[in-house]
């Protein structure tokens, strides 16, 4: 089955990614979900032979398609909130083929959340719109790199509404799901470092009391349970080597407790991996980049380390 590629915001180097990876000869077959006449032009942009074809080919300069028109003309590096509900759109097709057992599982370009929330659809990313799109009661986003992998206990949130998501029921759900999905990385016991949330992970109350009420007893009762949990580590010192010796995965609380870190140690190579999915889904690390859309100077790193993630899994998955 061919692996659903979801081009993404048009007008970013969703597109050119599709078209610059299709360049050579391969041994997956993707199918891209796109505007034909979006990847065309690209095409003409960054001076690439392409053709499309909606039957699945590895061929050099083909790509396979699933044909969804824009509701507007795209132009490279301009956004337009006429298109967003395009951009839903092949999401949406992209789910329903896998839901249909047509595709192996989601590969995503890089979408941009702030054009799809001004056009008036409520959007927070990816990973909560899969999990509405499949009934999916709790996803986990993730993101690996070779020397490290990241999970949030919380997603797309602003800072001030972080806390009171971060729940016993919702904390157990979250590292269940870690628990239970990371045999797709061929780790059937995966040893889990838990961030606190507050600075010095409360300081015994002094500084927040969420790791006593919260992730504290949470970590407790899954460890009874069999798991294997440390914390809740301080988050300035979860990331040192000494702390993630032997560790398989680090929780963080929020986004930007952990992202930085992984980012700075593997930016361009990383993926984004979402956890609880009925089907695999792997996603590049970045945004974008409005600014190289139809320049040709971008970089398929992040795309070639999700395919590579992909991959991995989707064999993973079949042997379990």
């Amino acid at each position: 089955m061919p692996i659903a590629f979801t081009s993404g915001e048009p007008s970013g180097i969703g597109p050119d990614i599709a078209l610059i990876h299709a360049q050579r000869d391969r041994k997956e077959s993707l199918l891209v979900y796109c505007d034909p006449d979006v990847l065309i032009n690209r095409a003409k942009q960054l001076n690439l032979p392409i053709k499309l074809k909606e039957q699945e080919t590895t061929k050099a300069s083909e790509l396979c398609i699933f044909p969804i028109k824009t509701d507007t003309k795209v132009e490279a590096g301009i956004l337009n909130t006429k298109n967003a509900n395009y951009v839903l759109e092949i999401i949406k097709k992209a789910t329903d083929d896998c839901l249909n057992k047509n595709c192996s599982g989601i590969l995503t370009g890089p979408i941009n959340k702030a054009v799809i929330s001004q056009s008036g659809v409520k959007f927070s990313g990816h990973t909560e719109y899969f999990a509405e799109l499949t009934r999916t009661p709790k996803t986990v986003m993730l993101l690996a790199t070779n020397q490290l992998k990241v999970a949030l206990a919380t997603t797309h949130l602003a800072l001030k509404d972080v806390s009171k998501n971060i729940t016993q029921e919702s904390l157990t759900s979250v590292i269940t799901i870690i628990n239970n999905d990371l045999k797709y990385f061929g780790i059937t016991k995966p040893k889990i470092l838990v961030c606190g949330l507050n600075p010095h992970a409360g300081e015994n109350g002094y500084l927040g009391n969420e790791e006593i009420e919260t992730i504290t007893p949470v970590i407790n009762k899954l460890n009874k349970l069999g798991f294997d949990l440390i914390g809740p580590v301080p988050a300035d010192t979860a990331f040192t080597p000494d702390s993630l010796e032997n560790i398989d995965v680090v929780l963080a609380m929020y986004h930007d407790q952990g992202l930085p870190v992984l980012k700075a140690k593997g930016f361009k190579n990383a993926a984004n991996i979402t956890l609880g999915l009925p089907f695999i889904r792997t996603s590049v690390d970045h945004g974008t980049a409005l600014d190289l859309a139809g320049s040709g100077n971008i970089s398929l790193g992040s795309f070639n380390t999700a395919l590579s993630y992909f991959k991995k899994l989707t064999d993973n998955a079949s042997s379990t």
